[in-house]
């Protein structure tokens, strides 16, 4: 369970949207967190992947080893 606080601007932005779609207030802010949550975890690669790579002297990576750094495995 999650409980946030939205300024009035946001939330009625929040309000007007799931009335125009017919989808809750929550589906959006769910999906919203789902998204950032998606992209830190992305960032979060890419940055200790670069810090591997530099603490390795700037070698290239085999490209193996990336995708399966990102979870891109055939």
């Amino acid at each position: 369970m999650l409980a946030i606080r939205l300024d009035e601007k946001l939330s009625s932005r929040l309000d007007a949207l799931a009335q125009k779609t017919g989808r809750t207030k929550t589906w959006f802010a769910r999906k919203a967190i789902e998204t950032y949550i998606d992209d830190m975890e992305d960032a979060a690669l890419a940055a200790a992947a670069y810090e591997e790579y530099l603490l390795d002297g700037g070698a290239s990576f085999p490209l193996d080893d990336v995708r399966r750094g990102l979870g891109l495995e055939d």
